[in-house]
């Protein structure tokens, strides 16, 4: 679930700048006109992925809605808005709102200390004063590298996920950080480190959390783990794509390869529909259903501190569309799939793009996200 780690260090999801998309004409003033016009021209930009899914959303939830391409490279059968996208590392954000559920009753806290999380567990005194609030916000002094096994490795794993996590989770908080804590390092460990919280909290898998704390009240009725396999119709869906200079090919959802392993499930293995992905953005933004979450909970999964430009699986970031004031924005990729949503609380709008065709998605989507915000805060 590779996120572009530049994008995330330097600011390059800041959509403010200037569309490099083939211009639409300017008299189109309803947005859906506009979103129309910015997704057709996406999806006939030279690489484009084989298919793109945009929408735009507000607090009373999905305004707008399109789809363009096909499920397959190669092949004909176009995708609809029926299918199924994986959104990867933006499964984060989800991950930390069942975190926040446990807070709203009374089963967790913020900046509780991980020692507090893992009674009885040994932990290193480099995490003495190491809360889940820094491993949601990228800041526990830990690094992939060295602390997660190789997929290869964890596939073959024959234990139940949540056994993984913890165990994984023991081994890692025993030995001293491999990063600098207290220094933001953007790393999947800290998000399964949230997974193996959350288990040891509920006594129940985070795959089963995800779907009771989020799915279920937000009606996200399409949504799942893994590579889809079918679209909400139960026929086929959009596959997705290894895209790399000299290999470009559909992979079967069936196939081990085809999506990070389950081990790795809370930093991003969640698929869903483009109408699914909206609702949570909506929740996001000031139209959660009531007794989901209250507004000042979702306050603090979506405010980066002081300094600071990455909230709880949220880039928070100023941007000139938004006045001034921080932005919502996170991107995410197996490799295979690519995914991306901005958002503003403020003026209760968000913008999501989904595509299959590995991170070279990022290209096309990020200027036609640039044009669907500049025709709709115009």
């Amino acid at each position: 679930m590779r996120v572009h780690r530049r994008a995330l260090l330097t600011g390059a999801l800041a959509l403010s700048g200037g569309v490099a998309l083939p211009a639409f004409s300017r008299t189109v003033r309803q947005s859906s006109g506009a979103a129309e016009a910015a997704l057709d021209a996406a999806i006939a930009t030279e690489g484009a992925p084989p298919a793109i899914a945009a929408g735009i959303v507000t607090r009373e939830g999905l305004e707008w809605s399109g789809v363009r391409g096909v499920r397959r490279m190669g092949e004909t059968d176009a995708a609809t808005l029926s299918d199924r996208w994986h959104i990867g590392s933006n499964t984060k954000a989800m991950t930390a709102a069942v975190f926040a559920r446990l807070v709203e009753q009374g089963r967790a806290r913020w900046a509780m200390p991980l020692s507090e999380a893992f009674p009885g567990a040994t932990l290193d005194s480099g995490f003495a004063t190491t809360t889940v609030d820094d491993l949601m916000r990228h800041k526990a002094g830990l690094k992939d590298a060295g602390a997660m096994p190789m997929p290869l490795v964890a596939r073959a794993d024959t234990r139940l996920a949540p056994e993984q996590r913890a165990v994984l989770a023991a081994d890692v908080l025993s030995r001293p950080p491999n990063g600098e804590a207290g220094t933001f390092a953007y790393a999947n460990i800290n998000y399964v480190l949230v997974g193996a919280v959350i288990e040891r909290i509920s006594g129940r898998p985070w795959e089963e959390m995800i779907r009771t704390e989020v799915f279920k009240p937000l009606s996200m009725t399409s949504a799942g783990l893994g590579a889809p396999l079918t679209n909400t119709d139960g026929g086929p869906n959009a596959w997705g794509h290894l895209v790399m200079p000299e290999i470009k090919r559909s992979i079967d959802p069936a196939s081990p390869s085809s999506d990070n392993p389950p081990l790795s499930g809370p930093a991003g293995t969640a698929h869903m529909t483009l109408a699914d992905y909206g609702r949570f953005v909506q929740a996001m933004i000031g139209g959660a259903p009531a007794g989901w979450l209250a507004p000042e909970r979702i306050g603090v999964l979506t405010t980066a501190l002081p300094g600071d430009g990455y909230a709880m699986g949220w880039i928070a970031r100023p941007e000139d569309w938004n006045g001034g004031a921080p932005t919502l924005a996170h991107e995410g990729s197996n490799t295979l799939w690519h995914a991306i949503a901005v958002a503003s609380r403020e003026k209760g709008l968000g913008f999501i793009a989904l595509s299959n065709g590995g991170i070279s998605g990022r290209a096309v989507t990020v200027p036609m996200l640039k044009a669907m915000i500049a025709a709709r805060t115009a």
